[in-house]
């Protein structure tokens, strides 16, 4: 299907998401030809995240992830329509959708019944805007760029185990099967062990790297997503019911 969408020069096309239960749009994203063939084969939205110019699974790090019910290309092919059940807020800042504020003469600056939550006055400097992402307050950078990074990673792991592409370590893996995969996740762990105990800083942090990549082999391997990890987390920090057993 991707030969009837025209892609343009960056290889993009511009998708907007729309809930399928009430049709109202959440958010205007862009997809390239990676991200669209993962949503077909996952049933779940994937786009290209221009600024970090990589694959994005939108909701995987919140667990705010949208469900395809239907997909649908513009007349001249260069649009798409995603119709979607979400999971969960579509903006960063807690609204349902992107689209919160309207900027027509005379009308209320934001919709008062979507908007996200306010920040308390303490909180707002002189200058700054009505409305900032929740996670830039109150998760530290760090925290933010290291689920990041493990978000992309486990992408491209997935399109490695799709395409196998020649010569990749990655398809190594996926091609010698889930034993070998089980026996680089226990020896890194070992690694890590030692490292723990003989190796400096840095260097264990090069062993625990090794480690959590192995181990996002393993959850590709097993089909185990990082929003099923967060979600367990989660019930465990106390942040969410705990799930229940099968």
């Amino acid at each position: 299907m991707t030969e009837a969408i025209r892609f343009d020069a960056n290889g993009l096309v511009p998708v907007v998401i729309q809930d399928a239960t009430t049709n109202e749009v959440l958010t205007l994203a862009y997809m390239n030809a990676a991200s669209y063939q993962l949503t077909c084969e996952t049933g779940e939205v994937w786009l290209w995240s221009r600024s970090r110019q990589s694959l994005w699974h939108k909701g995987a790090t919140s667990g705010h992830t949208q469900r395809v019910v239907d997909m649908r290309l513009d007349c001249d092919g260069d649009a798409l329509v995603v119709r979607v059940e979400p999971r969960g807020p579509a903006c960063h800042t807690g609204a349902t959708s992107c689209f919160f504020q309207s900027i027509l003469p005379g009308s209320a600056t934001t919709d008062q019944t979507d908007k996200a939550p306010p920040i308390p006055a303490a909180q707002v400097s002189e200058g700054s805007p009505s409305i900032a992402p929740p996670e830039v307050k109150l998760v530290p950078h760090s925290a933010l760029e290291l689920g990041i990074l493990l978000d992309e990673l486990y992408a491209l792991i997935r399109e490695r185990q799709a395409k196998r592409p020649e010569g990749a370590y990655t398809t190594y893996l996926f091609t010698a099967g889930l034993d070998k995969i089980l026996k680089k996740v226990g020896e890194e762990a070992a690694e890590t062990i030692i490292a723990a105990k003989n190796e400096p800083r840095m260097e264990l942090a090069a062993e625990m790297a090794d480690l959590l990549y192995h181990l996002l082999v393993l959850m590709v391997a097993r089909d185990v997503t990082p929003h099923d990890v967060a979600e367990i987390l989660r019930s465990r920090a106390g942040k969410r019911r705990p799930l229940p057993t099968e």
